[in-house]
């Protein structure tokens, strides 16, 4: 890859992982929102790509086309990338390969990430320092208690249990000593369910 800034290097290789495990190329949007940046921002990246002849593309949607693919094999079937975030919400420059086999039921894995754990508040459920949480984004009311959730906590994300009080306040719990916390639905938002764990090395 050489000529590449580390940047279209990201890219070139997130549209590679994305290809080989989907059979397609990813959209415009799509690689905005892995990236976290503007749609305009891809499209000056994909033209730097273009005129590098490492893809070719036309105006329709995964259009894309790879000048050079890749020369080791194919990845198993059922491994899927996973974007993967620190606690402080920065995401990780290497996304995640993940066996979906591994996980409970059939999910789509567009709406999984990751957190590297930075503490050992959730050691007595089994979640470990250093270990990787896969957790799916929700939309509406789809947790139920003694689901282990992703909450923002004072402003941090948190891995917790969550329990309903009410309609309107949730607990939610550390397994250490720390006291369980009695937030409002508004005060402690969750940003995803615990489906999954990857232990750290």
């Amino acid at each position: 890859m050489k000529g590449l800034t580390e940047k279209q290097r990201n890219i070139l290789n997130f549209i590679e992982d994305f290809m080989e495990v989907n059979i397609m190329a990813p959209t415009v949007y799509e690689i905005a929102e892995h990236f976290n940046i503007k749609t305009s921002t891809v499209f000056a990246h994909l033209r730097s790509l273009q005129k590098k002849n490492y893809m070719t593309r036309s105006s329709k949607a995964r259009s894309i086309n790879l000048s050079r693919p890749r020369n080791k094999g194919r990845r198993p079937s059922g491994i899927c990338t996973i974007p993967v975030y620190e606690k402080d919400g920065m995401r990780s420059g290497k996304p995640l390969y993940y066996d979906s086999s591994l996980l409970k039921n059939s999910l789509d894995f567009r709406k999984l990430f990751a957190v590297k754990v930075s503490d050992a508040s959730m050691s007595a459920a089994g979640i470990l320092d250093g270990d990787i949480a896969i957790l799916k984004k929700i939309s509406g009311n789809q947790v139920h208690n003694g689901d282990i959730v992703l909450a923002e906590v004072d402003g941090k994300p948190e891995l917790r249990t969550y329990h309903e009080l009410d309609a309107d306040h949730i607990i939610l719990t550390a397994s250490g000593s720390e006291p369980a916390l009695q937030r409002t639905r508004e005060e402690a938002p969750i940003q995803g369910i615990l489906v999954g764990l990857q232990r750290g090395l």
